[in-house]
């Protein structure tokens, strides 16, 4: 892990889905360029943070849009829960979001902490489940190869 990161990829957070998992690296290095934003100059670290934080926000949205369609795709059994997982996430990040603007200077290195432990949490147990799922349905000769790929639109 290099000075400026607050997290590193491990091979143990594959999920088995590649789509998915590229875009696990993705977050990571969002969430390791917003720390690295959280030691500049303050002036500096506004800009920096919540140009990197609107460029997560975006990804994140469109990552979860893209494990939502595989879910959806194998009737994976516990969408709603997966769901409500994304939606209080969207929902933490709106009140930090809000709570920079607002002035409050102990934002950004409390949101790259909230951000690395869910990652890693989300990614680790409720990401993982989803993998598992899909190994039994390969293993059962329930799942067609196409059918993980999200599709967009």
């Amino acid at each position: 892990m290099s000075e400026n990161s607050i997290i590193k990829w491990q091979d143990s957070y594959s999920i088995g889905i590649k789509l998915v998992d590229e875009q696990h690296k993705e977050l990571i290095n969002l969430t390791n360029k917003l720390f690295t934003s959280c030691i500049l100059e303050q002036d500096q670290l506004t800009n920096v943070f919540m140009t990197t934080l609107h460029e997560a926000v975006d990804y994140v949205v469109y990552h979860f849009d893209t494990e939502m369609k595989i879910m959806e795709r194998v009737n994976y059994p516990h969408l709603e829960t997966h769901r409500n997982e994304h939606k209080k996430f969207a929902k933490e990040v709106l009140t930090q979001v809000e709570d920079f603007k607002s002035g409050k200077t102990t934002v950004p290195i409390s949101f790259v902490n909230f951000l690395k432990n869910w990652v890693l949490n989300h990614v680790a147990v409720s990401d993982k489940k989803i993998g598992d799922y899909l190994v039994t349905l390969k293993k059962s000769g329930a799942l067609d190869r196409m059918t993980l790929a999200a599709k967009k639109g």
